[in-house]
């Protein structure tokens, strides 16, 4: 399949490291032009330096800005007036015990994992409705389906955005933009990498680590083992084009079978 997003520009959110960074590359192997975003300038341009490193001649546009607010979200605005392909792939996570969790937490997983999509989506989706063309993602997760105890605050926020994505699909329709959700399942990153290192013993090899996080806390995933982020990436890819015209308002799954489920 040749995928050409020429023409196009992209805006990944959180793309200085770990999945970002992966969706951000495979964007711009596609041919797009790639706005890196993070909150700080110093990592910012450190990433769009290894986007530019990693795609030689690839269109690179840093973008620091903190989008879980609102003058963060203008920010953005204000340095890239018109995205065809916008991408939330910010977000926070990591565990707790559900009876320790406070208000306070509760909120800042919303604001970031969620409200920050949502302002985004309402910048940015009216001039794609306009154009007649755009492609909108927001980068959910298994726990959005299958909720572990110990993260449900993050489970809440990623099923959150199973709900925005189907609506604005609706209030996009038949506009010629399309907006999805990808399921993504337990994937290697550096943050994962912690967080598995959180729950088993820290004196485990990594790859034993891995395995036995996989045994214990993820039994149900048909790959046993970690998803690297570039396998994300590739079904963002796919989704940013125009083969995947007809696919709207849905749940994409990269899980690697995690999800005991046939739909969605």
């Amino acid at each position: 399949m040749q995928i050409d997003l020429r023409g196009r520009t992209a805006l990944v959110t959180g793309s200085t490291q770990g999945i970002g960074a992966a969706i951000a590359a495979g964007l711009a192997r596609a041919g797009a032009r790639v706005a890196v975003n993070g909150r700080s300038e110093e990592r910012v341009r450190a990433g769009a330096a290894e986007l530019e490193r990693e795609v030689p001649g690839a269109e690179v546009v840093p973008v620091a800005a903190d989008v879980t607010t609102q003058e963060g979200a203008l920010r953005v605005v204000e340095a890239l007036p018109q995205v065809d392909v916008l991408v939330n792939n910010l977000g926070v996570f990591g565990a707790a015990d559900p009876l320790e969790i406070s208000d306070d937490e509760w909120r800042r997983y919303f604001e970031v994992n969620v409200l920050a999509a949502v302002r985004l989506i309402r910048l940015f989706l009216p001039g794609m409705t306009e154009r007649g063309w755009g492609r909108v993602q927001n980068i959910a997760s298994d726990s959005a389906i299958v909720v572990p105890a110990e993260m449900i605050h993050y489970g809440m926020s990623k099923t959150a955005l199973l709900a925005v994505s189907r609506g604005f699909a609706k209030q996009a329709a038949g506009t010629g933009v399309t907006v999805n959700s990808v399921i993504a399942g337990p994937t290697h990153t550096g943050g994962v990498r912690n967080f598995v290192y959180e729950l088993v013993d820290r004196t485990l090899p990594w790859e034993e680590a891995q395995r036995a996080f996989m045994r214990r806390y993820r039994p149900q995933s048909l790959l046993q083992r970690l998803i690297e982020p570039e396998e994300i990436a590739n079904m963002v890819v796919y989704l940013a084009s125009d083969q995947a015209s007809a696919t709207t308002g849905g749940a994409v799954r990269a899980d690697g079978g995690y999800v005991d489920s046939i739909l969605p």
